[in-house]
């Protein structure tokens, strides 16, 4: 069985700073002159030069503060487009994964989870990318610069700034781990509730009439407040972080303080090369030591942003990894010609071998089966014994583990099956209605199906005398509005909308239906069926009677019996 390529970690495509950010970081250099004309201004006054000695460092300044607040806005407003473009394309990429895995996937994540990880938890990708993702290059690139330039005048200050420097990386490491097992613990509860919320919005008629309403808002009741206290678990490590950083860095600045105060007024005289530093010089090292920090404290203040940005990324990673992935997901489809199949197709099935992931036992053990062109055949058995799965295998909603089908003289394959598709009309035992119109439930997006076609093919299924299934008439998510028996015409009317596909593969058609709807059901399908080839799966003898053929499932001993 074709599995999803080994996990990589979907952090390595953010890893490299974009140009916006390294604009950002630059900026943040510009502090280096300015601290630089600081102290020599305060050098002139000190030595009576007056207040020109103020005018044209003061100048100089401003002139670097505007340069510098022209890079950062630009760079910030850079790396937000970028960002949002990121983020747009993963949203992409992921829901291309989801629409790419078979709908019988029994490990696809719910849609509740799904939605809530792509509408909520990916937007935590942008603070990640426009203030974690700088703030890490400033916190690498900066101090560095910073540190050789102190250590030019002072080597003791630069190698209290190097003590300090590394303990802080280290505690917000492990404050760190911490905070992402908390972030991600955060997620997955919001994204449960979002399902479970989902779920029993879904059920909200079938709710009431069991009286169970309470009952489910004491239960998301509680899913809400283990979500608050898990979001205030993160808050407090956030806020754990950034006290750690001020911790280290007050303790730097102020060793730095301390010597450079006491080198000015002569009690140390070591640690500066064998010279003295002047006013204008120690108090350059004092502007600096700040500086140092100050890259380092902003990364603090964007940690909990670096924690829920790999969170989401996990959970879209998560998403993205198909155990069943749907054949063909990436098959250009094309409109098949009018006239490009010359007869109803024979189906073949050779060596067949097909297990559900992590089952070790198969369902097919190199099966066999040969179906003639035009052939109706009823798939029968015991629950379980594999017919829905059959009936998906031929369908190409499931990869075969080994083995091949044949449609058509057409292998199955993942460049044919988009093709393929086109000669199938499927019917589902569960059959979806989505919300909106009747007329746009039965026409599903086809381009060749007019409002004239759909009011035909509903004809033909015997909907027009159904009030609730005018044309125009809007259904409820999962068909509120029809019955059971009207929801099935519903489905043979999106099959007779399909005058090319001359391979119907019908599930259960009349499971659930009383006998009179199911004798009617299964005169409409016969009639649709007329020169097109049959498979149909079901349990009820009158259909299975009806068929040209009994294919037994549950009979090892004959595979294939007459019906």
């Amino acid at each position: 069985m074709t599995k999803h390529p080994p996990s990589r970690s979907p952090l390595l495509a953010f890893a490299s700073p974009d140009v916006g950010g390294v604009v950002q970081g630059a900026g943040a250099l510009f502090w280096l002159p300015q601290a630089a004309l600081v102290a020599i201004a305060v050098q002139g006054l000190a030595s009576g030069q007056g207040f020109a000695a103020v005018i044209w460092p003061a100048v100089a300044i401003l002139l670097l503060g505007l340069t510098r607040a022209a890079c950062e806005a630009w760079g910030a407003r850079r790396t937000f487009i970028r960002a949002r473009a990121q983020l747009t394309a993963l949203r992409a990429q992921t829901s291309a994964a989801l629409a790419g895995g078979s709908p019988l996937d029994r490990s696809r994540s719910h849609s509740g989870l799904a939605a809530s990880v792509l509408a909520e938890q990916a937007e935590a990708l942008v603070p990640y990318l426009v203030r974690y993702q700088p703030a890490r290059w400033r916190a690498t690139v900066v101090p560095i610069f910073i540190l050789c330039t102190v250590a030019a005048f002072s080597w003791v200050a630069a190698l209290v700034l190097l003590v300090a420097a590394p303990l802080i990386p280290i505690f917000m490491a492990i404050v760190g781990w911490r905070a992402r097992a908390a972030s991600e613990a955060q997620m997955v509860e919001l994204g449960g509730m979002n399902a479970f919320l989902l779920d029993r919005l879904r059920g909200l008629a079938t709710l009431r009439s069991l009286g169970a309403v309470e009952l489910t808002a004491r239960r998301l009741d509680d899913a809400a407040q283990s979500l608050r206290s898990r979001t205030m678990a993160v808050l407090r490590i956030a806020f754990l972080s950034s006290a750690v950083l001020e911790l280290f860095s007050a303790l730097g600045v102020a060793m730095v303080a301390a010597y450079v105060g006491f080198h000015l007024l002569g009690s140390l005289g070591f640690g500066t090369w064998g010279r003295t530093l002047s006013l204008g010089e120690g108090l350059f090292v004092l502007l600096l030591a700040p500086a140092f920090f100050e890259p380092l404290r902003e990364l603090s203040m964007v940690w909990h942003d670096r924690a829920a940005g790999e969170a989401a990324l996990e959970a879209l990673d998560r998403l993205q990894r198909n155990d069943l992935p749907l054949p063909g997901a990436n098959a250009v489809l094309t409109s098949a010609p009018a006239n490009a199949h010359s007869g109803a197709p024979a189906v073949t099935v050779h060596n067949l071998h097909f297990s559900w992931p992590g089952e070790r036992q198969e369902v097919f053990d190199g099966y066999e089966l040969r179906i003639a062109p035009a052939e109706h055949v009823a798939l029968t058995g015991p629950s379980g014994s594999g017919k829905t799965a059959l009936l998906s295998l031929i369908a190409g909603l499931v990869p075969a583990t080994r083995g091949e089908i044949c449609i058509g003289g057409v292998s199955l394959a993942g460049r044919t099956v988009a093709a393929l598709r086109q000669r199938m009309g499927w019917m589902g035992q569960a059959p979806h209605v989505f919300a909106g119109s009747v007329e746009a439930n039965v026409a599903l997006g086809r381009p060749d199906a007019g409002t004239r076609g759909v009011a035909d093919a509903m004809r033909f299924a015997s909907l027009e005398t159904v009030a609730q299934a005018h044309p125009a008439t809007s259904l409820g998510e999962g068909g509120q509005g029809l019955s059971g028996g009207e929801a099935v015409r519903l489905a043979l009317a999106r099959i007779a909308i399909q005058p090319h596909a001359d391979l119907l593969l019908v599930d259960e058609p009349t499971a659930h239906l009383d006998t009179e709807t199911a004798e009617r059901v299964i005169d409409a399908l016969l009639t649709l069926a007329r020169g097109k080839t049959l498979i149909v799966a079901t349990h009820d003898p009158a259909l299975a009677a009806r068929m040209d053929r009994t294919v037994n499932l549950g009979s090892p001993e004959a595979m294939e019996e007459a019906a």
